[in-house]
């Protein structure tokens, strides 16, 4: 009973983290058009009225709409390729976005799907820390003359937490995988984690014979 329970709490949460960043980034973007939507209403009202096309005004509206946001996304990022818009973004991030709660893990996430970021990790790994049968996710950061490793293991959800280990090579299992899909799994807490096993366990038959 008590790993059923486990079981409906972790899928539970899992669910929770992966769907939540986007609807909130959903709610956002409909926030985001109804405010154009509304600022530039005189404007289409004109445009609709001077060109007579009465028939499409929702259609030529929508559109001016998502034209709007797409010229300024645009802009800001062209804003913050300047050393003042860096400097700009940099102090509101640090000041105040930041502390907004779930704006790391939603913007993490977001970097994620868009593929606007790659993690600074060579490879994925699953390790075995303080010689016991437990293994973490780690992704290799360093390697050493010695043979050994120096992995970063994540914390879920948010990936951009967690601790730094020295592992001997015999209990670090590199794996062919993205670090994308592991990066995922970590934001998911888990969710999608088979994948990385199988890759391990292929590794090891591999390794054996």
């Amino acid at each position: 009973m008590d790993r059923i329970k486990a079981f409906f709490k972790t899928s539970l949460i899992g669910g929770i983290v992966v769907i939540l960043p986007v609807a909130v980034l959903f709610l956002l973007f409909k926030w985001i058009f109804g405010l154009v939507t509304g600022m530039i209403m005189p404007i289409t009202d004109f445009f609709i009225e001077a060109l007579d096309i009465l028939k499409y005004e929702r259609i030529f509206a929508d559109l001016m709409v998502i034209l709007i946001i797409v010229f300024s996304c645009f802009f800001v990022g062209i804003l913050v390729r300047t050393r003042l818009g860096k400097y700009i973004h940099r102090v509101i991030e640090e000041n105040i976005l930041k502390v907004a709660p779930g704006y790391s893990l939603i913007k993490e996430t977001v970097m994620q799907f868009l593929g606007g970021k790659k993690p600074p990790f060579s490879s994925v790994a699953l390790v075995r820390v303080f010689d016991s049968d437990t293994l973490f996710y780690a992704f290799i950061t360093d390697t050493h003359p010695d043979g050994s490793y120096t992995v970063f293991i994540p914390t879920a959800p948010n990936p951009t937490s967690g601790n730094i280990c020295h592992v001997k090579k015999e209990n670090v299992y590199i794996l062919n995988v993205p670090v994308e899909q592991a990066m995922r799994s970590v934001i998911s807490c888990g969710a999608g984690s088979t994948p990385l096993i199988e890759a391990m366990l292929k590794k090891m038959k591999e390794e054996r014979g």
